[in-house]
């Protein structure tokens, strides 16, 4: 699946149809192709509201979950709910909150990027462009040979902490069944507060983001090339007084 160019398509069907399709290799019924892959993400009541909560949702599974102790229960965000075909691949993308990947049952392999690693992912928003991994078009993409993967697999019963901002590709290597856990790691001031998925950026982020494109309308003002000149320095203002000097 891919978010940049949308190769997907949104259907409906009953609950344990759609487990029956998204187990199968081949299917006699499907809406496209025999070999076309499932996926679903829980939502809550009201999507444009509402956070999905797996004990709201699907209150018959509660006990069947323990969400790990690693944040206070006020700093709970969400529980999703994910069934997935086998071969089905999720874009890599990020989060703007810590999280817990828990494999109840089925195999993922999950390949991680450093934030640090950002400026060699293609970046269209929060997602890559760069969705195959494994072999990547390096000719329409030649810096992400420069970023450092890390990988690991998951079986049933594994529990993988994603830490908030870390790029992440998800390959369903069997039919699985997983539940991510988000909790907020910072003030609750600093999250969007019309966020229900928990992939918007910091409000603080979005006004910085929003103050850079007025900066950059006002230089495509000037001749070429000043406005690379000047541009060069606000990339050199930025490094000097945003950069982390702790990751270095």
């Amino acid at each position: 699946m891919d978010f940049v160019s949308k190769n997907f398509v949104y259907r409906t069907l009953p609950f344990g149809k759609l487990v029956q399709r998204a187990a199968e290799e081949k299917h006699k019924e499907f809406f496209i192709s025999e070999d076309e892959k499932y996926y679903l993400r829980s939502l809550g009541e009201d999507p444009r509201k509402d956070v999905a909560d797996i004990r709201k949702q699907f209150p018959l599974l509660e006990g069947d979950i323990k969400f790990p102790k690693f944040f206070k229960e006020e700093q709970f965000f969400s529980s999703v709910f994910r069934i997935s075909s086998p071969g089905l691949q999720l874009w890599t993308h990020y989060d703007v909150m810590d999280n817990l990947l828990i494999q109840v049952t089925g195999k993922k392999r999950v390949v991680l990027f450093s934030p640090r690693d950002a400026q060699y992912l293609y970046l269209s928003g929060t997602k890559s462009e760069v969705l195959n991994v494994d072999n990547p078009d390096l000719a329409k993409y030649p810096l992400f040979s420069k970023a450092r993967r890390y990988e690991c697999s998951l079986k049933a019963g594994d529990v993988l902490f994603i830490p908030a901002l870390w790029f992440h590709n998800v390959i369903s290597e069997e039919f699985g069944v997983g539940v991510n856990v988000f909790w907020k790691h910072l003030p609750s001031e600093c999250y969007d507060k019309t966020d229900t998925y928990g992939n918007k950026d910091p409000t603080a982020a979005s006004r910085a983001a929003q103050i850079l494109d007025r900066a950059l309308k006002t230089l495509a003002e000037l001749p070429e090339e000043y406005r690379d000149f000047y541009a060069r320095r606000m990339v050199l203002h930025i490094q000097d007084k945003a950069y982390s000097k702790n990751f270095e």
